[in-house]
Order: C-alpha cells, then sequence, then structure tokens
C-alpha cells in the first residue's frame, strides 16, 4: 500500500489542479481590470480581497504542481489583460460578478473537496472552500446593503404535509397544469439569473474583441443568453412568479479591449459549461414534462454553441490542452 505522503494525484486530483489555476488565473486578470476602474470603497475593497484569495490559490496550486514535476499550465498573464483600457463595466457589475464568483467558487470547491485523496489537496480545496463562501458572504451583506441583493421568489409556507396521488403531477403539455414545486422555481429563477448576467457578460465581450469571429461568437451567445432568460421568465410568469432584473445597463459604450480575445473565449466556454452542469441539475430535480423538456432543449441549444467556440478557439491556438492519459496504441507503434 503506498504511503499516504508519497502518494501520487490521481486523475481527479490532476484534473481539479489543472482547473483551479486556469480559473484563478482568469480571475485575477478579471478583478486586476475592475480594480483600476472601481470607484465605490466598499465594492474596492471586496474586489482587493478576490484577488488576494486568488493569487494565494494560484501560489499554492503552482507550489504543488512543481512539487510534483507537473507542467505549470500557462493559464492567463499579463499578455491577457489591459487595465488600463477605458472602464467597460459598472461598480453595481463587478459587484454581482463577484458574487457570482463566490457561488461557482462554493460548488466547484465543494466538488474538488470531495474528490481529494490527499489529505494535503483535500486541506487546500477546504480551505478554498471556506474563503469563497466567505466572499460570497462579504458580496451578499454589500449588496444587501446597497439595496441591490435580488431575492429569490416568495411562496407560502405549507399548513399540512400532502402526499402525490396522481400521474397528472407529472404532466405538462396538454390540459391545466400543476403549479411549479419551490425547487422548480429555484432552479428556473437562478438559471434566469446567470443568464441574465451572462448576457451583459457577452455585451461587454461582443464590443471589445479585436477579431471579427469572435465579436460575432459573442453576439450570437448573447442572443443565445437573452432567449434563455425569456423562457425561464415565461415558465415563471405563467405561475405570476416575479423575474429577476436585467444588466444590461451596467455595460458601457466603450469598444477599447480590456482582455485578450483568448481569454473572452476561455471565459465564455467556461460559462457554458458551468451552465450546462446546472441544467443538468435542474433537469434531474425537475418532475413537471414540459419544464424537463425545456432543459433539454436548451442544453443541446448551448452545447452546439460550446462546440463552435472549441473549434474557433483550437483555430487561434488558443485553447489550452487539458492533462491527458496516454494513447497506449500509439506509443506501441514507436517501439
Amino acid at each position: 500500500m503506498e504511503a499516504e505522503h508519497n502518494a501520487r494525484l490521481t486523475s481527479a486530483e490532476i484534473s481539479q489542479i489543472w482547473g483551479s489555476y486556469q480559473n484563478g488565473t482568469l480571475t485575477i486578470c478579471m478583478i486586476r481590470y475592475f480594480l483600476n476602474h472601481v470607484e465605490d470603497d466598499e465594492i474596492r475593497r471586496l474586489l482587493q480581497y478576490t484577488l488576494e484569495i486568488s493569487y494565494s490559490h494560484v501560489q499554492k496550486l503552482t507550489t504543488i504542481m512543481r512539487k510534483e514535476n507537473f507542467a505549470v499550465p500557462v493559464g492567463f498573464t499579463e499578455d491577457d489583460v489591459n487595465v488600463k483600457a477605458p472602464r467597460l463595466y459598472s461598480d453595481t457589475f463587478m459587484l454581482a460578478y463577484v458574487q457570482q464568483i463566490g457561488k461557482l467558487g462554493l460548488n466547484a470547491h465543494s466538488v474538488s473537496t470531495a474528490l481529494a485523496a490527499r489529505s494535503d489537496l483535500h486541506s487546500f480545496f477546504l480551505e478554498c472552500l471556506h474563503e469563497y463562501g466567505d466572499l460570497h458572504k462579504k458580496a451578499n451583506q454589500i449588496l444587501l446593503s446597497k439595496g441591490l441583493y435580488i431575492r429569490p421568489p416568495h411562496i407560502p409556507y405549507p399548513k399540512q404535509v400532502e402526499f402525490v396521488s396522481s400521474q397528472h403531477f407529472l404532466a405538462g403539455w396538454f390540459g391545466e397544469r400543476r403549479p411549479l414545486t419551490s425547487l422548480e422555481i429555484t432552479n428556473l429563477y437562478d438559471n434566469m439569473q446567470r443568464n441574465s448576467l451572462g448576457e451583459a457578460v457577452l455585451m461587454g465581450f461582443s464590443q471589445a474583441a479585436k477579431s471579427k469571429k469572435v465579436s460575432q461568437y459573442m453576439v450570437r451567445g448573447r442572443k443565445i443568453a437573452a432567449k434563455h432568460v425569456e423562457a425561464f421568465r415565461s415558465a415563471l410568469s405563467k405561475d405570476h412568479v416575479p423575474a429577476a432584473m436585467t444588466w444590461d445597463s451596467e455595460v458601457t459604450t466603450s469598444t477599447a479591449p480590456p482582455f485578450s480575445d483568448k481569454l473572452m473565449m476561455f471565459h465564455v466556454t467556461a460559462l457554458i459549461a458551468i451552465g450546462i452542469g446546472y441544467y443538468g441539475t435542474s433537469m434531474a430535480t425537475t418532475m413537471r414534462r414540459d419544464i424537463h423538456f425545456k432543459y433539454s432543449r436548451l442544453t443541446a441549444e448551448i452545447g452546439k454553441y460550446a462546440e463552435d467556440g472549441a473549434n474557433l478557439m483550437i483555430d487561434h491556438n488558443w485553447m489550452e490542452q487539458p492533462p491527458l492519459n496516454p494513447d497506449r496504441d500509439e506509443l506501441a507503434k514507436k517501439q
């Protein structure tokens, strides 16, 4: 049995380390640019905290990889951000963006912690989980204090315990539909909020992209995000559930690029991957057939969009290859 202190990294641990490094270096670029333009002192302190924990995570990941003779990825560097470019997003957008970083960091590092077999990596990912939880809490507190926190919809408390007595509970195509469950509302609302913020991200990126193809790709993505927002809004409005705010007005008219096309393309494809994961979770917890089908259809649409984005990145040599298992058949041919 291999001793714990000499244990090699598992494929799961390698995947989480590599992904965390990519996301950490991207976050550093984004936050450095935001810090050069933010005006609100509270939001500035939050951005500074975000930058500090991101630098700390990347430094610790680098130390782990070098100790393991693991090739440190390129990720994103000074070449991928121009902090002096004009303002592209408002302070309010920056605050909402950081709140999403906290939420996504909580989800990602809960998975990383669960997958870590080695105690040092378990401790590292658990520390990251706590820091992202703290970041999310700080962002929420500022949003609440400024009256910007968007609360999920309220529904009445259940007055008694009931059991489902008919297959009508699963229906949704024809005739009278049952009201949405609290979990269905939660997922529809959360997916709508993420797409609304993503629409603003894509709007800014479409204006700032240097390549015409990248700009067109961002415009297409913005339209898809808007379509998905409307799909979720429609499902909620039929149950008289209020919709979330949009973020379009938080994007300036600047066309000067603060980020490289490579960074923006990676950012968008990463957001799509996260979105597909959330849609999958939503499908698994949705029991009304019409809503389930809606997620299935929307997932297929963004899956095609993601594939087109990957092809665009490959064409420009922007896609850094994740760690691969050896091709044993190819190795055998070299003997």
